[in-house]
């Protein structure tokens, strides 16, 4: 399930464009004047201007272009041979021209120079930056609601680079490259849109956003130390975010600071009442989801086999098998001591999230994957039931009640599941989404035909419910015949306020 803190979702949305003196990219419009002091100072930055003012206010696109040829030329000339590198107008006047020509590299490079040398025209050149960014900006929303990835990506790299102190296009940029798979790109703007936004209290949403999804990134790449830097620069300004201090405690877990994590954790579990079932549910998926895998104890045995044949004077086998019995023994033992704590207080987040929300079908399949782990059995087969009664046609789900009764010692049941799974469910229901929106929710998902001939058709009812288990809407999908391998996708907009949950019946 896709969230806004889980990865990278964003809305997207147009921006207005600043009311602009001029058409900056097309002739027919007319000259501004800079509005702060800034004056050529030498004749090839004021021809340079001259011919800017006539390309702007010509009838003519000839006329237009042979201007701007001639403006490029006299204020390279100045910059180049005419000793002007250090005149802030000549660089200011380039930028214009560039605003002109379309150019967004040349256009920050030129102000950026001008901006250095000429400070009081700060605001100025912001201004002119701004006019040519909103339209490359909004090039960039349209290609991406396009699907036009790559176009969004060049329009995005445009307006980053006129307004280079703004976040938003980085934003988006590390948004779409993390979206195409491309991790390292992601990395690298959500870094630099971190960095942008932190300087202006304004972008402090911007910030928080670009900081969580860069440790969650660095954290799903097991890049353990960045991780940790990032976790603990979001914590710096936002120290008591229950999802984050379970992940700060999910990294420290996975670099054998098993210590620092417990403390997180319990200082965490500590404030449940004060969550949300699903932030209760993030908190208890995190910790639970901390847990290494089970020690590998036949390689460790093995090892401590062959360094104790190798001893002189020669050991015993009954020595041997006594000493690699206790390495084999006190791995599995350090391994369920610290499991055991992890796995009960994940399962104090999500028994609060399961209170406060009974029938949300993450919480159900983390708790009993984590009653699984705490050698829970009674547990785990309540709440695979209560997951089967929500999500019965998703093979996780059938899996997970498998599991279950099997821990059981229930023989046909783990059976029955087992070939469900395996060979007799008709369709694999899986929802991707449950958002919420303005007057409810937007459900999306696929139905999957797993078996090797074509799926019968399907009418399926989805039923959405309030925290104490009301329905308080329904709406039926006819899936047609679905052919092998294949799949057909699932859209509802469910309409009702206080909508917490979904839960679905084949017909």
């Amino acid at each position: 399930m896709r969230t806004v803190r889980n990865w990278v979702l964003v809305v997207l949305a147009m921006i207005a464009a600043p009311a602009a003196p001029l058409n900056a990219q097309s002739g027919g419009g007319r000259w501004a004047e800079a509005k702060c002091d800034i004056k050529p100072g030498h004749y090839l930055v004021n021809s340079g201007l001259l011919y800017l003012k006539s390309a702007s206010n010509s009838k003519f696109e000839d006329q237009r272009l042979k201007d701007l040829r001639d403006a490029q030329r006299v204020l390279n000339q100045a910059l180049t041979t005419g000793g002007q590198e250090k005149n802030p107008a000549a660089w200011y006047y380039l930028g214009r021209y560039y605003i002109l020509t379309n150019d967004a590299v040349g256009t920050d490079t030129a102000f950026t120079h001008a901006e250095a040398l000429k400070p009081a025209c700060k605001d100025d050149i912001a201004g002119w930056r701004r006019v040519v960014w909103v339209p490359a900006f909004n090039a960039g929303v349209a290609a991406w609601q396009a699907n036009n990835t790559d176009s969004a990506i060049a329009s995005f790299r445009r307006a980053s680079a006129l307004l280079p102190d703004e976040p938003t296009s980085t934003k988006y940029l590390a948004t779409l490259y993390f979206n195409a798979g491309k991790i390292d790109s992601a990395v690298v703007y959500f870094r630099r849109s971190a960095d942008i936004a932190k300087q202006d209290p304004k972008f402090a949403q911007d910030y928080k956003d670009a900081l969580y999804n860069l440790a969650r990134i660095e954290q799903s790449q097991e890049h353990w130390d960045q991780a940790n830097a990032a976790y603990h620069e979001y914590l710096t300004v936002y120290p008591n975010d229950p999802e984050v201090l379970a992940s700060m405690g999910t990294v420290y877990m996975q670099t054998g600071k098993k210590d620092s994590a417990f403390a997180i954790y319990r200082k965490v579990v500590s404030n449940a009442d004060s969550m949300g079932y699903f932030i209760l549910y993030r908190v208890g998926a995190a910790i639970s989801q901390s847990v290494p895998d089970e020690p590998d104890t036949a390689a460790a045995g093995g090892s401590c086999r062959q360094t104790a044949r190798a001893a002189r004077p020669p050991l015993t086998a009954a020595r041997i098998r006594a000493r690699c019995d206790s390495v084999t023994k006190g791995q599995v033992n350090e391994y369920l001591s610290s499991s055991r704590e992890a796995y009960t207080l994940s399962a104090q987040a999500l028994d609060g999230s399961l209170k406060l929300n009974p029938y949300y079908r993450e919480a159900l399949i983390h708790r009993a994957n984590t009653a699984l782990g705490m050698r829970d059995s009674v547990t785990a087969l309540e709440m695979s039931r209560r997951l089967i009664a929500v999500d019965p046609m998703n093979k996780q789900s059938i899996k997970m009640m498998a599991y279950s009764q099997q821990a059981n010692g229930k023989v046909d049941s783990t059976l029955h599941y087992l070939r469900l799974h395996d060979s007799t469910l008709i369709a694999d229901v899986t929802i991707s989404q449950f958002d919420s929106t303005e007057g409810g929710r937007d459900l999306t998902g696929l139905v999957t035909n797993v078996r090797p001939g074509a799926s019968p058709a399907l009418t399926v009812v989805f039923e959405f419910l309030n925290n104490k288990g009301d329905v308080m809407g329904t709406e039926t999908v006819q899936v047609p015949s679905i052919q092998a391998a294949q799949s057909h996708p699932i859209e509802i907009h469910a309409r009702g306020l206080g909508i917490v949950a979904w839960r679905y019946r084949r017909q």
